[in-house]
């Protein structure tokens, strides 16, 4: 009795699984030979079990003809090195003042550290990786980012330096089409350089956008720490275009630092990706989810 209800489970376990990958056929066979740049951040780079996850999602886009690129951000990685050698991180607008010393550790961090990091993270999983920053072959040339501030009865806004924060002015894929070209994964750091060859901390949503862009994507992915976008109901909200977006900033839907994710993913559409999509990091392979499934997960944005 007990062995037949093994035996039924295992079988039930099967064909679940021969259900999942009947599902995941169509896609398979659409996305084949596509680009998807996956921007990797939040909980799904601090938590073990994500981590794996995560490199196990890109490595079987990878494996099944898929041409997965990855943007990284390391936020806290900077800000815990910051704290051990006693540097205090500001933010001004939700960027970190960067000046040289600080800019110097952004470089460590995420050129270095976190970077490598997720390449090895990838070999590990059976992938092959080639981590960079945006200053290899140029491939992020950027601008130093200069923030205004209005002030009310003074009619010249202030103009409010912080430091080595920069916006990207071009994406250069030579070097990202090379790789793919060669069967690897690219791993992008996202620090810019200038024509000055001065090195810039740039938002690794904004990289991510861009390369994007640059590569006419077919999907642009978000991680973050959220389910998606969500109304004042706490329900997810999906299938936008640009006139459903800019009716829910109207409404007070999309505030605080949604704001900006949500105006990167809309860029990206409009920039040719087919479709930008804010993922949820914290459900294990969330990226599988929303490219191999029905459903998918988080905030799905077109640009019509």
């Amino acid at each position: 009795m007990r062995i037949q209800k093994s035996m039924n489970l295992n079988k039930q376990q099967a064909q679940n699984i021969a259900s999942v990958l009947a599902e995941a056929l169509p896609y398979i066979q659409r996305f084949s030979g596509k680009t998807i740049v996956v921007k990797y951040g939040g909980n799904a780079m601090t938590e073990d079990t994500l981590m794996d996850s995560f490199a196990r999602d890109i490595v079987l886009m990878k494996l099944v003809g898929m041409n997965p690129v990855v943007v990284h951000g390391g936020g806290p990685q900077i800000g815990d090195l910051l704290k051990r050698i006693g540097k205090e991180s500001k933010f001004v607008d939700g960027m970190r003042v960067t000046d040289e010393e600080t800019m110097d550790v952004v470089e460590m961090v995420l050129g270095g550290q976190v970077n490598k990091e997720i390449v090895h993270l990838i070999h590990r999983h059976g992938g092959n990786a080639v981590g960079l920053t945006g200053k290899d072959g140029h491939m992020i040339e950027a601008r130093k980012m200069t923030i205004t501030k209005s002030t009310p009865g003074i009619d010249v806004p202030e103009i409010i330096d912080i430091g080595h924060v920069g916006e990207v002015v071009r994406i250069n894929t030579s070097v990202i089409d090379m790789l793919i070209k060669g069967d690897f994964i690219p791993v992008i750091a996202p620090v810019g350089v200038g024509q000055d060859g001065e090195s810039y901390n740039i938002n690794a949503d904004l990289v991510a956008g861009k390369v994007a862009e640059a590569l006419k994507a077919e999907k642009l992915m978000l991680l973050t720490n959220t389910a998606g976008l969500l109304n004042k109901e706490g329900e997810l909200l999906t299938g936008l275009n640009a006139q459903k977006v800019d009716a829910l900033i109207k409404d007070g839907t999309i505030y605080g630092g949604m704001l900006p994710k949500i105006q990167c993913a809309l860029d990206a559409v409009h920039g040719g990706v087919k479709s930008s999509h804010i993922i949820d990091g914290r459900v294990e392979h969330a990226v599988m989810l929303e490219v191999f499934t029905d459903e998918g997960v988080g905030t799905l944005i077109t640009s019509r």
